[in-house]
């Protein structure tokens, strides 16, 4: 907010590396000292996709055309949009699929399918699913390149979504529910 209420790229950017920053070592430190909680997940879940979507909303904010515009980042918005969708709608039903399973975080998730694992949890899967399309669009303002990546993490969030249906997610019977 301060970045949108300064007009500043670089807070933006101070935010982004302040997020990433925190999110990482948040993690790192529950799991160093044996606290992880699936409630701290999920909490910790949500405030990644507000702090995503509050950064990436600020940089469409400081774009003189906004969603479209004349300027080098021309229709920065689009591939921010592709992004945003497949982050907090995709991801997140995911991301929060780990629910079904007595695991405490997705970060576990590589008992139930690994190969999901990989591609959306693991460091490398969580760098270049979190990481690429802000260093991409941020450094070289490239925002062919960035929708070309928005696009691709659609599509693995899809596969993966596919992997995770085809796996099948347990339900609880009903009477088990009630109890």
């Amino acid at each position: 907010m301060w970045a949108a209420y300064d007009e500043s790229l670089t807070w933006i950017v101070i935010g982004l590396v302040t997020y990433w920053v925190g999110d990482s070592i948040d993690g790192e430190w529950a799991r160093w000292r044996d606290c992880e909680t699936r409630m701290g997940a999920v909490v910790d879940m949500m405030c990644d996709r507000l702090s995503c979507g509050a950064l990436y909303v600020g940089l469409i904010w400081l774009q003189p055309g906004g969603w479209i515009s004349d300027e080098p980042m021309t229709w920065i918005g689009i591939p921010i949009a592709i992004y945003l969708f497949e982050f907090m709608v995709i991801d997140m039903y995911l991301s929060l699929a780990f629910l079904a399973w007595p695991i405490r975080s997705p970060n576990y998730f590589h008992v139930i399918d690994r190969r999901i694992y990989l591609w959306n949890w693991s460091r490398i899967g969580k760098a270049a699913n979190s990481g690429a399309f802000a260093v991409i669009l941020l450094v070289t303002g490239w925002v062919w390149l960035g929708t070309i990546i928005a696009i691709g993490l659609l599509v693995l969030k899809c596969v993966s979504l596919r992997w995770l249906l085809q796996l099948g997610v347990p339900v609880p019977e009903r009477e088990a529910a009630a109890a």
